[in-house]
């Protein structure tokens, strides 16, 4: 059995002018305030996206409707420097609930000085999702992590 060639991972990196525990802060438990409402995968519109903050938590938008749809699950949670969610979110913008078909995205939250902090993000084993090289070509096609983490830092310097 031969296995699926490995698919590069997409990264991004940002400077914000946060404490490290403000941003892990703002970046998890304040999700819902940044994350954009376009990106979404359920059938009806997002009214919010919810991170949950333990270890198998779930990471899944909130429709309008009530509905609620599953991103992923919270694989790492170790405050204020690290979390890890799988992303079971196929080639075709579909939840695959088989965490075997899971991609996983690494964020790492490292102090700069007491008000600045470096968020960077490794989205990796892109080869596990069905269509994923579809995945990585639609999503540096929208600007990758690159622009999800502009709004964040754009929500952490409206906190200053």
């Amino acid at each position: 059995m031969t296995s699926a060639p490995t698919i590069p991972p997409l990264t991004g990196k940002i400077n914000v002018g946060v404490s490290v525990e403000r941003a892990f802060d703002l970046f998890t438990r304040s999700f819902d305030t940044w994350w954009p409402v376009q990106y979404h995968i359920g059938q009806a519109d997002m009214a919010e996206a919810i991170l949950e903050s333990h270890v198998g938590g779930r990471w899944y938008e909130r429709g309008v409707d009530g509905s609620e749809c599953d991103w992923g699950r919270v694989l790492i949670w170790e405050p204020p420097h690290r979390l890890v969610v799988t992303w079971q979110i196929n080639g075709m913008w579909q939840f695959d609930p088989e965490p075997a078909n899971a991609s996983e995205i690494d964020i790492r939250f490292t102090p700069g000085g007491p008000a600045q902090t470096t968020v960077e993000i490794e989205h990796r084993h892109l080869e596990r999702l069905v269509a994923g090289q579809a995945m990585r070509d639609a999503l540096v096609g929208g600007g990758d992590w690159r622009a999800v983490l502009e709004l964040f830092a754009k929500a952490a310097a409206d906190q200053q």
